[in-house]
């Protein structure tokens, strides 16, 4: 085979129309093989004799799209001083574009024998794991674009490719489960039903199962063991050719941009699925394991910041690198629209201690590409002080477990929450406005797919993880959910009635509070995981989208939560309240945002510690929400929220006649008042207990100009009859 030298820039396989160039990283290797496997698995080894800057690369013409390779690292394997390289392990790429096959446990996978984790083990892993793939970087995106939805009007909708498609009637059998089926017509009319702007999907960079997990009957679902950070993970794929998940996944992008509706990725680059010093050599750990991991004080060990064993190692140039250039791959080739760093203070560990000025928020900062998509940052980790919401740079949002924790405790009624429960439903100021950021910084979210989805947060206190074979001592413990009087299924109409509202009242919450909200999917189908608050292991239809069996009442209600957001800037502000009264066209100036006792009377600073308040009314004022685009005012209708998650009702006075002469109803999760009722000033509103009642100002209706073609007409005659009197 001819073999030129090629170039050491860009890493990975690079596929030019002619031939591939090969280049990869490694700054403790002595000899590096670039290794070649036809349809039959036979291997050609093919030695990288050109080395710039610890950069081993070669050029061989004719070299394919759908070509599967690997490399074999030789260099030092001394454990005890952090050093494994073994070339008897066939290594995937870190910068492969795509990743073929599976992996086959067996000790050949491992560098030592078991039982002796300072030996060396030289059986060939090459029949045992996947292999990467030169990928064509061609495809017709048709004239795609980003929608480029400002974060205040974006709603997200949290999805798992296989959980929310494997089980839909309308997507053919062959693409349930895939990118294909998340693209189906029918799948994105849902999406577009519900008002969803951006759909985030859980870990679709390739991922590895593992093997302990596999001997249980179980697998590696959620997806966040990744190995391979710039492939789209092949078991999503409807097509089972090497390398034709990228063009599936390119094509998922391209509808779901036609719909006008973003895709966000949850990625982890915290840690891989190498694991700890006992892992299995896949990839980085054979390659160069001091330059990808964090090592223990004693290298023959790995910080763990991730609870998973393994930290990668943002302090080395060359893996900051690969996480930029996988960030920027993402957007530039695949057009997505922003990313969800899961355990992102791990990123900002420079040394010990979580550093919002750390190195990767830094390249971060200065990247004309990564810089302008959408960065949502999990704010912790498990290491010490890594419980960081609030506390991530001006360029972040943040999924906001403040809120989700407050919200929850309000509606299942626990004491002292009334004020926490205000400030998250205003946008969470002490929060983000210090650091110069706004009510968008928070992305709100009552559940996620790390706990109990929405119906099961209604109808559990206690976790039930007995199905994942850890004696049900996995998950979390303190869920602060209410079953509502049983616990899981039951056929007493009063609790499943009461369960039915309280999850109206979540999805209300979330729809009118400051911020980006953000939905679990199948929440709006009252999907239950029978109490599995920890189902990252289940790959079953305990976690697949039932959508036989949709709460339909449940949809419509959170289609029309969500078009009354999208209605209402009222609902998604650009800026934090700030109490002070706003210029109005006639009248005394109101302040923005009122805080009102069930007497009308204005919230003093002692009512907010009443141990027992559990209702509050709120008046947003739609006159003073901000600037659009161009400078000019947003002018809306006012609303006045009523909460109360007391259980009993609770009778409100309408404030006075100065905040609006009267008001209509315009949403009641309780279900008592009709629709579209009016009010007036002063008057009493009785609020069912556990529900939300929210009103808008009522103004009697104009008579509307007549602009039909008879009164155009008309109009014209008259105009026509009163020159030619003026000219007589």
């Amino acid at each position: 085979m001819e073999v030129w030298a090629g170039s050491p820039y860009p890493f990975g396989a690079t596929y030019d129309g002619s031939g591939t160039n090969f280049a990869v990283f490694s700054e403790v290797a002595t000899a590096v093989e670039l290794c070649l496997f036809d349809d039959r698995g036979n291997e050609t080894r093919i030695p990288l004799e050109s080395v710039d800057a610890f950069v081993w690369h070669c050029y061989l013409p004719h070299v394919l799209p759908g070509q599967l390779y690997g490399y074999r690292v030789h260099g030092p394997y001394e454990p005890s001083a952090g050093l494994r390289c073994n070339p008897a392990k066939l290594l995937l790429d870190p910068y492969a574009k795509a990743l073929h096959g599976d992996i086959k446990w067996d000790q050949a996978l491992f560098s030592y024998n078991f039982g002796d984790p300072n030996s060396l083990n030289s059986l060939d892993s090459a029949a045992f794991t996947m292999r990467s793939v030169v990928i064509s970087p061609f495809f017709d995106w048709q004239g795609d674009k980003a929608p480029n939805i400002p974060y205040n009007q974006t709603f997200i909708y949290e999805a798992h490719v296989k959980g929310l498609t494997k089980l839909h009637p309308d997507v053919p059998e062959e693409e349930r489960g895939t990118y294909a089926g998340i693209a189906h017509p029918a799948v994105i009319d849902h999406l577009l039903r519900l008002g969803v702007t951006a759909v985030e999907l859980m870990p679709v960079h390739q991922f590895a199962q593992d093997g302990l997990l596999l001997e249980r009957g179980l697998s590696n679902y959620w997806g966040y063991s990744t190995i391979g950070f710039l492939a789209p993970h092949s078991g999503y794929s409807s097509t089972r050719e090497p390398g034709l998940q990228v063009q599936e996944f390119k094509a998922m992008v391209r509808s779901l941009h036609a719909a006008g509706i973003e895709v966000i990725l949850d990625v982890v680059y915290n840690h891989t699925a190498e694991g700890n010093h006992l892992g299995p050599t896949l990839s980085f750990r054979g390659i160069d394991n001091h330059a990808y991991y964090r090592l223990a004080e004693d290298p023959a060990f790995y910080a763990d910041y991730t609870g998973t064993g393994n930290t990668v190692n943002v302090r080395h140039p060359h893996t900051l690198q690969l996480l930029m250039d996988s960030l920027r791959y993402w957007v530039t080739e695949m057009h997505v629209d922003g990313f969800r760093f899961d355990l992102a203070a791990t990123l900002a560990r420079e040394f010990y201690d979580v550093d919002r000025l750390s190195s990767f928020f830094d390249l971060v900062q200065q990247d004309p590409v990564v810089s302008q998509v959408k960065l949502i940052a999990e704010p912790w980790d498990v290491g010490p002080g890594g419980y960081q919401v609030g506390n991530f740079p001006p360029l972040w949002t943040e999924w906001n477990g403040k809120y989700r924790d407050a919200v929850r405790d309000f509606w299942r009624g626990a004491p002292a929450t009334l004020g926490e429960f205000a400030s998250r439903l205003a946008g969470s100021a002490d929060l983000y406005e210090s650091s110069g950021r706004r009510p968008v910084a928070s992305i709100n979210f009552v559940t996620a797919h790390d706990g109990f989805t929405l119906r099961d947060l209604v109808s559990y206190n206690e976790k039930h993880n007995e199905a994942n074979g850890e004696g049900n001592n996995d998950g979390e413990s303190f869920n602060r959910s209410w079953n509502c009087g049983a616990e899981g299924e039951t056929d007493d109409e009063a609790i499943l009635a009461l369960r039915s509202r309280q999850q109206r009242n979540f999805i209300a919450t979330l729809m009118l509070s400051q911020g980006v909200p953000m939905l679990l999917h199948g929440d709006e189908l009252g999907r239950s995981q029978s109490g599995n608050n920890n189902a990252y292991c289940q790959d079953s239809d305990l976690t697949w989208v039932d959508w036989s069996a949709a709460d339909t009442p449940l949809v419509e209600f959170t289609a029309e939560a969500s078009r009354l957001r999208k209605e209402h800037p009222t609902f998604r502000r650009n800026r934090f309240f700030e109490g002070r009264p706003v210029e109005r066209g006639v009248g005394d100036p109101l302040p923005d945002i009122v805080w009102l006792n069930l007497d009308a009377s204005p919230m003093l600073p002692s009512n907010w510690d009443e141990e027992l308040a559990r209702a509050v009314a709120v008046f947003y004022n739609g006159a003073g929400i901000g600037k659009d685009h161009r400078g000019r005012p947003i002018e809306d209708a006012s609303f006045l929220l009523c909460f109360n998650s007391n259980s009993h009702p609770a009778t409100f006075v309408l404030p006075p006649e100065e905040y609006n002469p009267e008001w209509e109803l315009v949403l009641d999760t309780a279900g008592e008042l009709p629709g579209n009722s009016r009010c007036s000033a002063s008057e009493e509103l009785k609020v069912m207990e556990k529900s939300v009642v929210v009103l808008r100002t009522y103004s009697p209706p104009s008579k509307a100009p007549d602009h039909s073609v008879a009164a155009s007409l008309a109009a014209l005659r008259r105009l026509q009859a009163a020159g030619r009197a003026q000219g007589a």
